[in-house]
């Protein structure tokens, strides 16, 4: 062989593309492996059968969701892949804002759990009780969720 040419050997199937990891801020207790699916009661809203599952590009978004979370359970940060589809969330692109700073995203298909984030910091309580009760003012003025 000459020694300005060298042989190249492919092992495997050669590049593949990276799947995006997000973000999934719950109360739940899950596991890496376990899937996230819809047919179970919201953790916002009116508690209602969920027909959506929610996802994030950001870990601050993540973070309010797991704060904002009904239940007592610990607050957790987990990282999902899509197994599907996604679709903005129209709750915060349409209504709060426009052209999706948050990443915010839904679906109808699981999201599978890839990881946990362990280490994070999360919004003060008072931070938190200002987001409440502004929940709280809009749930009074009739204004739901699409999403429940």
């Amino acid at each position: 062989m000459d020694d300005n040419k060298k042989e190249h050997k492919v092992i495997g199937q050669g590049a593949t593309p990276f799947t995006q990891t997000y973000f999934h801020g719950t109360k739940a207790d899950l596991k890496i492996g376990d899937l996230i699916e819809v047919g179970y009661n919201s953790n916002y809203g009116q508690r209602k059968n969920a027909k959506y599952i929610f996802l994030t590009g950001t870990l601050d978004a993540a973070i309010w969701g797991a704060e904002l979370a009904f239940g007592d359970g610990q607050e957790r940060i987990f990282l999902v892949e899509p197994t599907g589809k996604i679709e903005n969330d129209p709750d915060l692109t349409d209504k709060k804002f426009p052209g999706n700073p948050t990443q915010s995203f839904r679906s109808t298909e699981p999201f599978k759990v890839v990881g946990e984030v362990t280490v994070w910091q999360g919004h003060s309580a008072e931070q938190v009780k200002t987001m409440q009760e502004h929940l709280e003012k809009l749930k009074e003025q009739g204004i739901n969720s699409l999403n429940d």
